[in-house]
């Protein structure tokens, strides 16, 4: 089971959204870099990185930020934000990006996400942001008529690494995440899937410990890290525990 803390880059800084707005992020660090170095101090294993500008311009625009992390750690980051056609994949493999996450394109161009994940075993993963259970594209400017499941049963044998689920009702809100919809998706198919929006406190952290989550390959973190309310040493030792 693996803890995430993310990395959202805007205008080339850390920055938190609350429930996808744009106009509601609150800055935690002008250094991007830094920040990915204190989590891999911290014992973090993996870091979970979005491109926000990315995701509404369709193509990569904190490339200088990503590029900056790369080159200050050592630990496997994923990326998402923008990623819209293999060239962009591409790109960022060669780059040092150890998996990139579509998110628009899976909804809009499955034939994409099929390519890449044929072509990159292991480095592909899919991003499925759930409003009310329909899946918001365009950095979640738009939500689209299908849901979650639907889009990822799709992607059942094409290769794809995981699936990262997203309640956006609940995230950068603090409310906890969505488990139940989370682990429903989990148990729906084959792919693993990534719990992200909302983790809050330890007890989040408990849950994704819980048997029934055993199919989850982890969460993601952010605001919780950012604010203090989660001890990265305390729950990077209850997940070690765990196993």
């Amino acid at each position: 089971m693996i803890l995430f803390p993310a990395i959202d880059l805007k205008n080339g800084q850390c920055v938190r959204l609350e429930q996808g707005d744009m106009a509601r992020a609150t800055v935690f660090n002008l250094d991007p870099a830094a920040q990915a170095r204190d989590f891999e101090t911290q014992g973090f294993e993996y870091l979970h990185v979005v491109d926000l500008d990315g995701a509404f311009a369709g193509k990569p625009v904190n490339a200088q930020a990503v590029e900056s992390m790369l080159a200050t750690i050592k630990m496997p980051v994923q990326l998402g934000g923008g990623i819209r056609d293999l060239k962009t994949v591409e790109a960022w493999l060669a780059k040092g990006i150890a998996r990139v996450i579509i998110g628009t394109a899976a909804v809009r161009d499955p034939a994409l996400v099929k390519e890449a994940a044929k072509k990159f075993p292991g480095k592909v993963a899919v991003g499925l942001d759930a409003r009310d259970g329909k899946v918001a594209v365009e950095g979640w400017a738009e939500t689209s008529t299908v849901t979650a499941l639907e889009i990822a049963q799709r992607f059942e044998d094409a290769g794809v690494a995981a699936i990262i689920f997203t309640d956006i009702a609940r995230d950068g809100l603090l409310k906890g995440i969505n488990w139940d919809a989370t682990i429903a998706l989990a148990d729906s198919i084959s792919i693993p899937v990534i719990a992200s929006g909302g983790l809050a406190s330890i007890d989040d952290i408990k849950a994704m410990l819980e048997p029934r989550a055993a199919k989850l390959e982890g969460a993601i973190s952010g605001r919780a890290l950012y604010d203090g309310r989660i001890d990265p040493a305390e729950a990077l030792k209850l997940i070690k525990q765990a196993a």
